[in-house]
C-alpha cells in the first residue's frame, strides 16, 4: 500500500491536471452541493504530508432574498484527499480546512435563517458518514473545521454589532443519518473593545429528516467565564456597573416544531461597582420550556429562582421572541423572606449599614401581557402583594422600625409598568406617626413623606435606607412634607424636596462650645436650592432671626457658599468671643480670630458664606454699637465687612474690615469713618472723664500677627481727627478751669503702634496752639502745643494723670487737677 501510494504521487508530480480545469470541477462540485454560488481565485496542489488542494480567496455567496454579502468567506481553504480514494482512481475530500473565515449568519423578516436550506440540502445528500467502512464506495462526508474564524449576525438587512470571534469550528457526520457538530468562541461587539465576556460553547447533532422542522436535534450551549459588567455592555452598550461571574447553560431537544428548552443561569459574587463587601452572594434561576418552530412560539415557559424557603416564579408564554415579542405571563412571588431582599439591596445599594436586619416575608401575584397587535395596549401589568411583619434594625444606626404590613399594586393602565406602594405608617418618636408612599417603575422611583418625626430618629431611619444624612447630635421636631425621587441608571443619589418646619430643635455648631436652639425655621429642599426662612433661634444669650440658602448638593460646608440674611437683637463680644475663640478669651480684640485659626479649628472662617448682617445693638467692653449693619464675605480664611454701619458713642460709622487668616501670620486692614462722635460717651465708656466735645474721624490701619505685640508692632496707617467745642477736664494750661477747646484738628500717622501727629491745630477762646507730639495705643502721650511769639506747653503722662509743662516762658504755669 505504502509502495502504491509513493508510485501515485509520483505521477501526480510528473503528470499535473490543468489549474483551470482544476477550479472549475471544485468550484461547480462545491457550488452544486450548496445550492450557492461559489468563487476561488485560484486552486494549487499539495503532496505533503498529504495530498490536497490549496484554495485562495474562497467565498460562497449568500441566497439573494438574505441579502448581498456572502455566507462565508476564507483567505485560506486546504482541503485534503483521501488516500484510499485516490489509489481508486477517485477525488474525495476527507477533511476542509478553513483558516480565519467570516461567516454571516442571516435572518430575514420573515424569521427565518439562511442556513436553513442549506442543513435541508445537506440530509438530502447521500453520504457515507465522516469515518466510513473501508468497503464503503459512496464519497463520506468531509470533516469540515474552522480555526480563529468569525461569526457576523444579521437582522434583515442591518448587520448586529454582535459577533463571535476566535471561533473554531468542527464539522461531522457521525452516522448514516446524523450530523455532529461543535463550537467554541468569544462573543464581542464590533463597536467596543470587550475583554472579559466569556468563552460560549456549543455541541450538538441532528438527523436526517423529510423537512426541517421534523429534524430530529440535540444541543447543549454553556457560556461561562463571563464578567457581569463586561456582558452588560455587549447587551446594551453601555456598562451597567454591576459586578460577579456569570455562567449560562441550556439545552435543546427534539425537533424544531417540537423542541423541549431548559436553561439556568447563575451570577457568584454578584455586586455592585463600588461596594466591595458584603459578602459573597449568588443569583440563580433555572427555566424549562416547549419551542414549536410551527407558531414561533415559547410555550409551557417556567422560570423559578429559589430564594431562601421562598420563591420566584414567571410562568407563560412568548410569541415570537427573537422579534417583535408578544407574552402572556404570570409572576408568582411566594414566601421570600425579606432578609434576603435586604442582603441583596446589600449588594445593590451604596449606604447600607453592614448589619441590617429585616424582618417579614414578601409574597405577590401579577399578570405581564405584551400583544403585538397595532390596536391593542403595549403592556398589560396587573397584580398585587404585601409585605407582612415588616420591620428593620441596625445598631450602626441605632434603628429598629416597626413597620408592619405594606400592601402594593402593579399596574399598567397604558403607560409604563410601575409598582405602587400604598399608604402606611412609619413611627418616628412623635404621637401623629408619618405616612410614607410612593411608585416604583423601570426608570426610578417617586416617594412622598408626610407627617411629624424626631429630627434624630428622622436622620437614622434616612440612613438606614442608605441614604446621605447629616451627622449631628441635634434635637427636636419637624413637620415633614418630603418626595424622594430618583432614578436607577448610573446609580445617582436620591432627590429629596419639599418642605419641613422644624421647632424646638436644639444643637451644637462645631467649634462653639455653647447651644444653638432653633426656636422655629420653615426648611425648603428645591432641586439645586436649600432654603431656610422664618429663622427664629437663640445662642449666647442672643435672639437671631432671618433666612439662609445653600446649593445642592453640597458634598462639605467649606464647598458650598451659603447666603444668608440674618438679624440679631443684642451680641456682648465679651461672651461671644469666649465661645468663637476659647484660647484668645484674656487676650486683646487684636487677637479676635487667630485661635481658631492657630489651633487649626476649622471655626467659622472655614466657612464660605456671603450675605446681610444686621444688629439692633452690639457691646464691645462697654461700648455699644446700634443699628449695625453691613455686607459679609466669607471665603477661603478671608473675611470681609463691606459698608459697615452702626450709630456709635451718639455718632455714625460707616466703613469696610478685612481679616485674611490664609497668611501667616493673620492679615488685618480697617478703614473708616465715624461723624458726630459724642467724647464724652467715649469716657464714660472709659470710666475715666477725661473728654467731652463731638469729633469727626476718618482712619485707615493694618496690621498683622497673631499676639498683641506682634499686632502693635506691624500696626501701620493714617487717621484724621476733628474735634469741636471739646474740653479737657484733666489738663489745665491756666487759671482755675481745664483746657477748653472751640476746634481741634490733627493727622495721624500709626507706625510700631504709636502715633504721631503729622499736622495739628488747636483753636481755644483766645488763643491758636500747632499741636504736634506723639501718643501710643497704651494711652501714653508726649504732646506739644507752640505758639508764634508765646509760650507753649508740653503734656506728658497717660490720659488720667496728664502732667503739663511750659515751654520757653518761666511764668507759664501748669497744674493738674486731681
Amino acid at each position: 500500500m505504502v509502495v502504491l501510494g509513493l508510485v501515485l504521487l509520483a505521477v501526480l508530480c510528473l503528470v499535473r491536471p490543468g489549474a483551470n480545469r482544476l477550479r472549475s470541477r471544485i468550484v461547480g462540485s462545491i457550488s452544486l452541493a450548496l445550492g450557492r454560488s461559489v468563487e476561488v481565485s485560484s486552486v494549487s496542489l499539495r503532496f505533503l504530508p498529504q495530498p490536497g488542494f490549496e484554495l485562495e480567496n474562497f467565498v460562497v455567496h449568500d441566497d439573494p432574498t438574505f441579502g448581498a454579502e456572502p455566507v462565508l468567506r476564507a483567505q485560506e481553504v486546504t482541503a485534503l484527499l483521501r488516500m484510499r480514494s485516490l489509489l481508486r482512481g477517485r477525488l474525495e475530500i476527507a477533511t476542509l480546512s478553513l483558516t480565519e473565515p467570516s461567516v454571516n449568519l442571516t435572518r430575514n423578516l420573515e424569521g427565518h435563517w439562511n442556513l436553513e436550506n442549506l442543513v435541508e440540502r445537506a440530509d438530502k445528500i447521500s453520504a457515507a458518514p465522516t469515518i466510513k467502512a473501508k468497503t464503503e464506495k459512496r464519497p463520506a462526508f468531509p470533516y469540515i473545521e474552522a480555526r480563529h474564524g468569525r461569526v457576523n449576525f444579521k437582522f434583515g438587512p442591518e448587520k448586529k454589532p454582535y459577533a463571535l470571534t476566535g471561533a473554531d469550528f468542527s464539522l461531522w457526520q457521525d452516522s448514516e443519518n446524523m450530523w455532529s457538530m461543535r463550537l467554541k468562541a468569544q462573543p464581542v461587539r464590533t463597536d467596543f473593545n470587550l475583554s472579559d465576556t466569556g468563552i460560549l460553547r456549543v455541541t450538538g447533532s441532528w438527523q436526517r429528516a423529510a423537512a426541517l422542522r421534523d429534524t430530529p436535534l440535540q444541543f447543549t450551549f454553556l457560556w461561562d467565564r463571563s464578567q457581569l459588567g463586561q456582558l452588560t455592555k455587549l447587551a446594551y452598550g453601555s456598562d451597567k456597573g454591576w459586578r460577579g461571574e456569570v455562567r449560562i447553560a441550556a439545552q435543546l431537544s427534539g425537533t424544531p416544531a417540537h423542541l423541549s428548552v431548559t436553561a439556568d443561569a447563575a451570577a457568584e459574587d454578584f455586586r455592585r461597582y463600588d461596594i466591595p463587601g458584603g459578602g459573597a452572594m449568588r443569583l440563580a434561576i433555572q427555566c424549562i420550556a416547549q419551542y414549536s418552530s410551527i407558531d414561533n412560539t415559547l410555550s409551557d415557559a417556567a422560570c423559578t429562582a429559589p430564594v431562601a424557603d421562598g420563591s420566584i416564579r414567571l410562568t407563560g408564554r412568548i410569541s415570537d421572541p427573537l422579534g417583535s415579542r408578544s407574552y402572556d405571563l404570570a409572576l408568582t412571588v411566594e414566601g421570600v423572606p425579606m432578609q434576603s431582599l435586604v442582603v441583596l439591596a446589600r449588594h445593590a445599594k451604596l449606604g447600607l449599614p453592614d448589619d441590617l436586619i429585616a424582618t417579614g416575608d414578601l409574597k405577590a401575584k401579577a399578570t405581564i401581557q405584551r400583544l403585538a397587535a397595532a390596536n391593542q395596549t403595549p403592556f398589560a401589568w396587573q397584580g398585587s402583594g404585601q409585605v407582612t411583619g415588616f420591620g428593620l434594625e441596625s445598631s450602626l444606626t441605632n434603628t429598629d422600625l416597626a413597620l408592619n404590613d405594606i400592601s402594593f399594586t402593579i399596574s399598567s393602565q397604558g403607560m409604563d409598568p410601575h409598582l405602587t406602594v400604598n399608604p402606611f405608617k412609619i413611627s418616628l418618636g412623635r404621637l401623629a406617626p408619618t405616612v410614607l408612599q410612593g411608585r416604583v417603575s423601570h426608570d426610578g422611583y417617586d416617594f412622598e413623606l408626610k407627617g411629624e418625626a424626631q429630627l434624630q430618629r428622622l436622620l437614622q431611619a434616612a440612613r438606614t435606607a442608605g441614604i446621605p444624612a447629616l451627622q449631628t447630635t441635634a434635637e427636636g421636631a419637624a413637620k415633614l412634607d418630603l418626595q424622594v425621587v430618583g432614578t436607577w441608571a448610573h446609580f445617582a443619589p436620591p432627590e429629596i424636596t419639599g418642605t419641613a418646619h422644624l421647632h424646638a430643635v436644639r444643637s451644637r455648631i462645631r467649634g462653639l462650645d455653647a447651644p444653638f436652639d432653633v426656636v422655629a425655621a420653615d426648611l425648603i429642599l428645591g432641586p439645586n436650592l436649600t432654603q431656610v426662612n422664618n429663622l427664629t433661634a437663640t445662642m449666647a444669650g442672643t435672639s437671631w432671626r432671618g433666612s439662609l440658602a445653600l446649593p445642592r448638593p453640597c458634598g462639605t460646608i467649606s464647598a458650598c457658599s451659603i447666603h444668608f440674611d440674618l438679624h440679631a437683637d443684642q451680641i456682648s463680644v465679651d461672651q461671644w468671643s469666649p465661645l468663637l475663640f476659647p484660647k484668645a478669651q484674656k487676650e486683646p480684640w487684636y487677637r479676635f480670630g487667630s485661635a481658631s485659626i492657630r489651633s487649626a479649628s476649622p471655626g467659622l472662617v472655614a466657612l464660605n458664606a456671603n450675605g446681610k448682617f444686621s444688629a439692633d445693638k452690639i457691646v464691645v467692653r462697654g461700648v455699644a454699637a446700634n443699628k449695625v449693619s453691613s455686607t459679609v464675605q466669607i471665603e477661603s480664611g478671608k473675611i470681609e465687612f463691606k459698608d459697615l454701619r452702626a450709630e456709635v458713642l451718639g455718632g455714625r460709622h460707616l466703613g469696610n474690615w478685612t481679616a485674611d487668616f490664609t497668611s501667616q501670620p493673620p492679615r488685618y486692614g480697617i478703614s473708616g469713618v465715624l461723624d458726630r462722635v459724642v467724647l464724652g460717651l467715649l469716657a464714660t465708656a472709659m470710666n475715666n472723664a477725661w473728654i467731652t466735645g463731638l469729633a469727626n474721624v476718618k482712619y485707615q490701619i493694618d496690621a498683622s500677627g497673631f499676639t498683641h505685640a506682634e499686632l502693635l508692632g506691624s500696626a501701620t496707617g493714617t487717621s484724621q481727627v476733628e474735634v469741636r467745642n471739646g474740653t479737657f477736664p484733666h489738663v489745665v494750661l491756666a487759671g482755675n478751669g481745664g483746657l477748653q477747646v472751640q476746634r481741634l484738628t490733627a493727622r495721624f500717622s500709626l507706625q510700631a503702634g504709636n502715633f504721631e501727629i503729622q499736622d495739628g491745630s488747636l483753636e481755644t477762646a483766645g488763643d491758636n496752639y500747632r499741636l504736634s507730639g506723639t501718643a501710643s495705643l497704651d494711652r501714653v502721650f508726649d504732646l506739644k502745643l507752640t505758639r508764634e511769639g508765646a509760650p507753649g506747653f508740653n503734656i506728658t503722662g497717660t490720659l488720667t494723670q496728664p502732667r503739663v509743662t511750659p515751654i520757653a516762658a518761666a511764668n507759664t504755669q501748669a497744674e493738674l487737677r486731681r
